[in-house]
């Protein structure tokens, strides 16, 4: 994999840009004042271009892996476009708006409402050759293919769903309920955030709840993003190197819910509450069917084999729904489970999936 500093982009140096958005209204009503998007951009404006939206918890930088001059997203041939999402700490979140407590219900159709915005108004794209992305990425790709069903050729989500499932829903009450508990606080139902009686209510985190909560949100996403297979087969030793399950829970899933506090807590909830609401934008007034039947893209979807929380099954039903001709499923055949997906660990499944990229592409 390119080194970041390797890629002709934005000066090294530069770790990402912003772009600043106004008072951003948002669909469920609320405003993020003075807003901005971070972003950043690899390869010549000329190119045609991609459009790559970050994960849940993840940063721009995380996103680089599947971008390099050995990839099919060669910045030689592409301008690829890494917007983040609202939340992660690097466009506006609860971090960097300390006015706004809480931070406001934002939706995917939101994210990509501005992240067209970026798009259109500041890099001046008018078409993309594709929009793609991992897990809550590809939860962006859907709402991209289905809110701006014309603005682009491709669309490749890969290990992620068009629509919560009520299992990942319940999945993820689990982990939401681990992190408030850090803090004595509950939950205010399935797809809601933290009960509250007033707004006013609302107090933040010190910094022993946050700890204890992120490890806690770690631990307990442990069981579910890798598979059974995975711990079966101990690949947390014999493919990460960590000495045993212990070692891994400390050293892998704490370290990494910590690492994610600028952006957690609020991606949390937002993942929560947002029900992936591709078939509420636009015309579907909450028609499944049709927002999939609107998809015009050539759509390749790509869920993980064994990933626990975007299974195959849901992939079909995704496809079945779209118009004749316009989608394609094929499972990684592994059992990284939804990690298979990224953020690049697996050195076989990024090779899998760059293969299908390069044949989708080419293809379509």
């Amino acid at each position: 994999m390119a080194k970041e500093s390797e890629l002709p982009h934005r000066p090294a140096n530069v770790e990402y840009e912003t772009y600043k958005l106004g008072d951003f209204k948002l669909r469920s009503g609320g405003t993020i004042p003075d807003a901005h998007i971070a972003y950043k951009t690899f390869g010549d404006p000329k190119l045609p271009a991609v459009i790559y939206p970050t994960w849940y918890s993840g940063e721009i930088s995380d996103n680089v892996w599947l971008i390099g001059e050995d990839k099919t997203l060669n910045p030689k041939e592409y301008f690829i476009i890494i917007p983040a999402l609202f939340g992660n700490g690097q466009s506006s979140s609860p971090s960097n708006t300390s006015s706004l407590k809480p931070f406001p219900d934002v939706l995917f159709y939101d994210n990509v409402k501005a992240q067209h915005t970026l798009v259109t108004k500041h890099l001046g794209i008018k078409h993309a050759r594709c929009v793609l992305g991992w897990s809550m990425g590809a939860g962006q790709t859907y709402q991209w293919l289905t809110q701006y069903p014309d603005f682009m050729d491709v669309g490749i989500p890969f290990c992620g769903s068009a629509k919560t499932s009520l299992h990942n829903q319940v999945f993820l009450e689990g982990v939401k309920v681990a992190l408030l508990a850090a803090k004595g606080a509950v939950s205010g139902g399935v797809c809601k955030g933290e009960a509250l009686v007033k707004t006013e209510d609302y107090r933040g985190w010190s910094d022993e709840e946050k700890q204890i909560g992120l490890k806690a949100l770690g631990r307990v996403y442990a069981g579910w993003g890798f598979s059974q297979a995975f711990y079966r087969e101990r690949l947390y030793e014999k493919a990460l190197g960590f000495k045993d399950l212990d070692d891994f829970m400390v050293n892998f899933w704490e370290a990494w819910g910590t690492s994610k506090g600028k952006g957690s807590r609020k991606h949390m909830k937002y993942h929560l509450t947002s029900d992936r609401p591709r078939e509420h934008a636009g015309p579907y007034n909450g028609d499944f069917e049709a927002a999939m039947r609107g998809i015009k893209a050539k759509t390749l979807v790509l869920p993980g084999k064994t990933d626990l929380y975007f299974p195959p099954e849901d992939s079909e039903i995704e496809v079945e729904n779209m118009s004749s001709g316009v989608g394609e499923m094929h499972p990684f055949p592994s059992i990284w489970g939804h990690w298979a997906g990224g953020p690049g660990q697996s050195t076989e499944d990024v090779k899998w999936l760059d293969g299908k990229l390069k044949d989708w592409l080419a293809k379509n």
